[in-house]
């Protein structure tokens, strides 16, 4: 059986992951705070958990040792660098071939050609204010652990998640290499969703060192591109 580690295992990403991962039939091992343990009740005697700081290299390397995947909840809370901790902490304890999967959200890109609209640049400008003065979140961090991610030769993806909202599996999420194409536009995704894309990506290659920016398969932006895309073909035929 394939072992795979969960870090931020207890989120509600985190335990979507870890739901598909055993129905995937992976053995999983979840890493979060000891606090957090109790959120991961409902796995009890079907996971390993191992508990401490996502950032902390000893927690990582005793949670990640012999797993062939990693899948990360980059959270961006803090000042003490705590996302690109966690990145430096998988990237030093991985073993060579482990697939690295991280989650982000479209704030992050990787070459530089995302379109962003003036609404979420003012929104993501305010919040990395806000969590700047009320010390609760670090935006700038959770750059520098993609940067650190963008640049690294292992094999990783980085997940990029629209706007979420729970509710049933509407399917795994459809993607584009860059935010501001039309077929992102509709900007929300099923968290369940979110985390089926990520277990998924364990295994599929074409991801390798790509960022996807996903966005629900039945939504509205998601049916009219493939709507287009079927017509464009049905002319040129």
């Amino acid at each position: 059986m394939k072992r795979v580690c969960i870090i931020g295992a207890s989120g509600k990403l985190g335990k979507y992951m870890v739901r598909h991962a055993l129905d995937k039939g992976y053995e999983v091992v979840g890493v979060c705070r000891e606090k957090s343990i109790k959120k991961l009740d409902e796995f009890k005697g079907r996971i390993s958990i191992v508990s401490g700081a996502t950032n902390d290299h000893e927690t990582i390397k005793k949670a990640i040792t012999g797993c062939v995947g990693v899948l990360t909840v980059l959270v961006p809370w803090g000042v003490h660098q705590y996302s690109s901790g966690t990145v430096q902490a998988v990237f030093d304890n991985a073993q060579e071939e482990a697939r690295l999967i991280f989650s982000c959200g479209w704030h992050i890109t990787q070459d530089g050609k995302d379109i962003y609209s003036k609404s979420f640049k003012r929104m993501l400008g305010f919040v990395s204010w806000i969590g700047k003065l009320f010390r609760l979140i670090e935006i700038k961090d959770q750059e520098k652990a993609c940067e650190l991610i963008f640049a690294s030769d292992t094999k990783w993806t980085v997940v990029r998640g629209s706007d979420l909202e729970e509710g049933e599996s509407q399917g795994l999420p459809v993607w584009s290499d860059h935010v501001g194409d039309s077929i992102l536009k509709s900007n929300m995704t099923r968290r369940v969703d979110f985390a089926l894309f990520m277990v998924e990506a364990l295994e599929n290659d074409k991801l390798n060192k790509k960022s996807p920016a996903i966005v629900g398969c039945q939504t509205h932006s998601a049916l009219a591109h493939h709507s287009n895309r079927k017509e464009k073909n049905e002319t040129m035929d």
